[in-house]
């Protein structure tokens, strides 16, 4: 648990924008709370891989929400069990479970159906609020840790500066 809130934190204090954070997290939220082993969710991959989002963030968001899945499947399974019960969506079902391609994004699944259609319900509410929330904490947060006496002078110290040339040298191989 530390271990992914020191992975956080990097990222948070990362050069990214914080619309490529907020993206990646949201992508890893539809794929950390649906099966992961779906097609829609090569869909995922490949739109945070062409978007050019934070890779680390979108890991992250998939580790977070895949735990925070096996809470929500009882939800999930009422949600989808709802949608796929609807009468007025039985004959648009009929025709995509006789559709072969379609039958493979296994979309009968009512815990799939009920988790992909929250994740895509909260994806955009999600993804402006982590957007807002993300500049927030640099705005105010990160400005003050930056201006405390340890941070000052861990940044002064030699120490420092000579993982700072290290951390350059890394950055360009």
């Amino acid at each position: 648990m530390l271990k992914l809130l020191a992975k956080l934190l990097k990222v948070l204090n990362s050069e990214a924008e914080p619309g490529q954070i907020s993206l990646a997290i949201c992508l890893g939220m539809i794929a950390g709370l649906t099966p992961l082993m779906s097609l829609h969710n090569i869909i995922v991959l490949f739109l945070a891989l062409a978007l050019r989002v934070n890779l680390s963030a979108f890991i992250l968001g998939v580790a977070f929400f895949s735990g925070a899945a096996y809470a929500l499947d009882p939800a999930f399974h009422a949600i989808g069990s709802r949608v796929l019960n609807a009468q007025s969506l039985e004959g648009s079902f009929t025709t995509m479970y006789n559709n072969p391609l379609i039958r493979l994004t296994r979309f009968n699944n009512t815990i799939l159906m009920g988790s992909l259609l929250a994740s895509i319900a909260a994806f955009v509410p999600m993804a402006l609020a982590l957007n807002v929330l993300i500049r927030k904490y640099r705005q105010h947060v990160l400005e003050w840790v930056k201006k405390t006496r340890v941070v000052q002078i861990i940044k002064g110290s030699k120490l420092f500066g000579i993982y700072q040339r290290v951390n350059i040298w890394g950055d360009r191989s």
